[in-house]
């Protein structure tokens, strides 16, 4: 149970688009500065999207890792950066693209609890194009692709 004095939960582990480097890079600036360390989310499994040319993040077995970064916002950018980053991942769609969880990460040989924003539509799993990637790390495929700036 949080305590009304615990400070906010500011920070995310992004795995793909959202990432340093990537084409989404700057929605998660746009909502501020943030502090980005490479992190590992255990007993998770990343799914490449083909033709959306997104990944997805979903529950998997204990033995699945996904690699990515926390972004830690400061508390005070934070309420600036959560709609940006909500918008992009169509938490308020009907139905939503993507859920935000909270988790535990791994992050320079120790674990942080951050936001992690998992892929929400199971019928989309289902059809052809939904590809688990091996190993987990979204930045290994050559084929990502690099949409118009604003896609997801």
């Amino acid at each position: 149970m949080t305590t009304p004095d615990a400070p906010a939960l500011t920070a995310v582990f992004v795995y793909g688009t959202l990432m340093p480097g990537e084409r989404n890079e700057h929605v998660a600036r746009q909502g501020g500065t943030f502090d980005a360390r490479p992190a590992t989310l255990r007993g998770h499994r990343l799914i490449d999207l083909r033709p959306e040319a997104y990944p997805g993040v979903i529950p998997g077995d204990p033995s699945d890792t996904v690699t990515g970064h926390i972004l830690t916002y400061a508390p005070a950018a934070w309420p600036t950066a959560l709609p940006f980053l909500d918008a992009l991942e169509g938490l308020h769609e009907t139905p939503p693209l993507y859920t935000r969880q909270r988790v535990t990460v791994h992050v320079n040989g120790h674990d942080e609890a951050a936001w992690v924003y998992l892929y929400a539509r199971a019928d989309r799993l289902a059809r052809p194009g939904a590809v688990t990637v091996a190993g987990g790390d979204w930045r290994t495929l050559p084929e990502r692709g690099l949409p118009a700036e604003g896609d997801r």
